[in-house]
């Protein structure tokens, strides 16, 4: 594999250099009190965090394919270090903190070189959209919920759910209200700024606001946080020593860590890479994560990760490359050097708030809405992906998303979509029986669309739905299999028993539509004498010919009588909800009548732009109508029906030329008319039954134009 160094920079163009410095040094404040926060979680003093935001973020942007993706001292990481420390007994900033936590870096560094010589990347792509959202939400919320803490005065929460919840309430009982206040009153600013001026750099603005309130009102003296002091200067290279720790601990600890930074890094920066339009090197982001790992042990600190909430404050100041991220590094060196005296001055609800509102944007609760809409099962799977990281942690969250995943496929392949097969009068294709009212089977023909790879956990649905559909003049059985693309040995096994039992009963079946891949796997599997015994056919066509079965078909139309049916239903459903289309149905659902209507509308603004109205043949009135949906014989009939009715909606200039429309529209169904009498004889009742619906419909509809229609009729058309 050949690497890109600072890929994001390559074809830079001049004009994001203002933004990508703005967003560099507004990600540089931010994180401030951030990464001095998870250096504290993870065992290590607070200065390791700006550290961390240094050289890591450095030779991140150096690797990194992602355009917008921030890299840094983040909670994930840093809360399994600091659960560590607290397993093997290691007090927090002791000498034994500061050897474990550099070497636990350290190792994940090294994992993740090995997950990128390995191509671990793969992983990303059996994780679904609903557990990457889930995951992402989750880890988004629990961060809210540790930083809740910290707006009320006391230090940030750690661990999973219960124990968030434990530090909340325990931050209440000891409430600062002026922290509270301005947490609360920094937030609602921000939040609201985001809404009116989502350009406006407000961060900036409640960072010089928290400090003026130090210096001003000395908020510090009435109960108010503020940052540690920095000394100045940057970090020493700094070598662990692994005489003083456990091989074995840290280097466990460290592929645990490896495992969550891989996970939660190319989750997220495939979030952000597809909500903003460009392509990642997954694999080369691996790298990026091991290099920013293998430099943060190099000045001490703990083990650094791709940071969601930085990232979403890049993508809302407009970052367009990794200068953000080496803007970022060199704003935190100069801070280092120069200008750490301002850091003691910061209030930590103000910069609580701003970490707060960018989690707020990552919480994907749009994508729940939409899923919850569509999908329930997808949905399920999206909540369990978020409670699992906000209940069981990130490293458990990870497997559960990943199961989850797994589940999702299985499900999907176990009851996929499937149907009969039938034809509608006028029309060559084969349609679903359940999605088109005027679609009829073929008499003594079963067809089958099965739209899955045929495999052990599918082949039983198969079987029961075709044994289901035999009926006592069922003659053939024709499987569509266009959408199959593998079958296995189990399948093979089913297909060749079924073949069997179908012909013991003098039915005959057929494999058709699919590629030679199937062939070959037949032949593979033994039982390639299906295709010498002809049930292998190129095209459903070829199985009806083989069947002694020839155009045109005879359709098996119910007996019933549908009249009755049809005034039955016009009493229940409004005429505006009632769907009888057969194309637009298929399309559309419940908003057919909705679309055929806005096809009417389209069709007389094209009548309106014809410059000669009277040279408008037939010929071009069937071009105009194929042009635009290329309809069934059913569906054209209704859609000239309503063209008659908005026959008004033509320019004045046009008026005298509605009679010759008028007459070509009628021309036109009479041959609809002779189309079905000389092919289906045996549906044409139906469409005279159907015409006689659509005036009933119509008149619900707009009675005022049915009537207009019906006198101008009178008195046009008596020639």
């Amino acid at each position: 594999m050949k690497l890109s160094l600072f890929s994001t920079l390559w074809g830079y163009r001049k004009e994001y250099l203002p933004k990508d410095i703005f967003s560099g040094i507004i990600i540089a404040a931010v994180s401030i009190p951030i990464s001095m926060g998870y250096a504290q979680i993870s065992g290590i003093p607070a200065v390791y965090g700006l550290y961390g935001s240094v050289l890591p973020i450095l030779l991140f942007a150096l690797f990194s394919t992602s355009r917008q993706f921030i890299f840094g001292v983040d909670a994930a990481p840093a809360a399994i270090v600091g659960g560590a420390l607290s397993t093997l007994g290691i007090a927090a900033e002791s000498e034994a903190a500061m050897d474990y936590v550099p070497a636990i870096a350290l190792f994940a560094g090294l994992w993740l070189f090995i997950f990128f010589l390995l191509h671990a990347d793969k992983i990303v792509d059996f994780i679904s959209t609903p557990v990457m959202g889930g995951f992402i939400s989750g880890i988004a919320v629990t961060i809210i919920l540790m930083q809740i803490p910290k707006l009320m005065g006391s230090p940030a929460g750690s661990g999973e759910l219960l124990e968030l919840a434990k530090h909340i309430f325990a931050a209440a009982k000891n409430i600062s209200w002026l922290s509270l206040f301005m947490g609360l009153g920094a937030l609602i600013l921000i939040r609201l700024f985001k809404k009116l001026a989502p350009k406006f750099p407000m961060a900036i603005v409640i960072m010089a606001l928290g400090v003026f309130s130090t210096v001003v009102f000395h908020v510090d003296e009435k109960g108010v946080v503020l940052l540690q002091s920095v000394e100045r200067g940057l970090p020493s290279l700094v070598i662990p020593d692994f005489g003083n720790i456990d091989f074995t601990q840290a280097a466990g600890r460290g592929l645990m860590v490896a495992v969550v930074i891989m996970a939660e890094t190319l989750l997220a920066e495939n979030t952000f890479a597809f909500r903003n339009d460009y392509k990642l090197n997954d694999r080369q982001e691996i790298l990026a994560c091991a290099a920013g790992n293998i430099a943060a042990a190099a000045v001490g600190c703990c083990p650094v990760n791709g940071s969601i909430s930085r990232t979403s404050l890049n993508e809302q100041y407009g970052g367009k490359s990794q200068a953000v991220s080496i803007t970022a590094g060199i704003t935190m060196a100069v801070i280092l050097l120069f200008f750490t005296g301002f850091i003691g001055y910061l209030p930590v609800p103000v910069l609580t708030a701003i970490v707060i509102s960018a989690l707020m944007d990552v919480v994907e609760t749009h994508l729940a809405v939409r899923l919850f809409k569509v999908s329930r099962t997808e949905f399920y799977i999206f909540m369990a992906a978020g409670f699992s990281v906000l209940c069981l942690g990130t490293i458990y969250g990870v497997i559960i998303g990943i199961l989850l995943s797994f589940v999702a496929v299985i499900l999907k392949a176990t009851n996929p979509p499937r149907s009969f097969r039938g034809m509608i009068p006028g029309r060559d294709a084969y349609f679903d029986l359940s999605r088109n009212r005027f679609a009829y089977p073929i008499k003594g023909v079963v067809i089958y669309r099965f739209s899955e790879n045929l495999f052990f956990a599918n082949i039983k649905i198969f079987q029961e739905d075709i044994e289901n559909s035999i009926q006592k003049d069922t003659r053939v059985v024709i499987v569509d299999a266009s959408a199959i693309n593998s079958i296995d040995v189990t399948a093979a096994d089913r297909l060749e028993a079924i073949s069997a039992s179908l012909k013991k009963r003098g039915i005959r079946f057929y494999l058709t539509e699919h590629s030679t891949q199937i062939n070959d796997q037949l032949r593979q599997f033994g039982i390639g004498h299906m295709i010498k015994d002809g049930m292998v056919r190129r095209t459903i066509l070829a199985a009806l010919h083989d069947a002694g079965i020839e155009s045109p078909y005879e359709l098996d139309v119910p007996k019933e009588d549908e009249a009755k049916l049809l005034r039955r239903s016009i009493a229940f459903l409004p005429a505006e909800e009632e769907n009888t289309l057969e194309e637009f149905a298929w399309a559309f659902g419940d908003d057919a009548v909705k679309e055929i209507e806005e096809s009417v509308h389209h069709i007389i603004e094209q009548l309106h732009q014809i410059p000669d109205i009277e040279r408008l043949s037939e010929e071009g009135l069937e071009e105009l109508l194929d042009n635009w949906h290329g309809l069934g014989v059913l569906d054209e009939d209704e859609l000239l029906r309503r063209i008659e009715l908005h026959m008004d909606e033509l320019p004045e200039e046009l008026t005298s030329d509605r009679k010759l429309i008028l007459q070509l529209l009628e021309k036109r169904r009479g041959k609809l008319k002779e189309k079905i009498l000389a092919e289906h004889p045996e549906v044409l009742e139906r469409l005279e039954q159907r015409r006689k619906k659509l005036e009933e419909r119509l008149e619900k509809q707009n009675p005022e134009a049915v009537q207009k229609w019906k006198h101008w009729k009178e008195d046009h058309l008596k020639d």
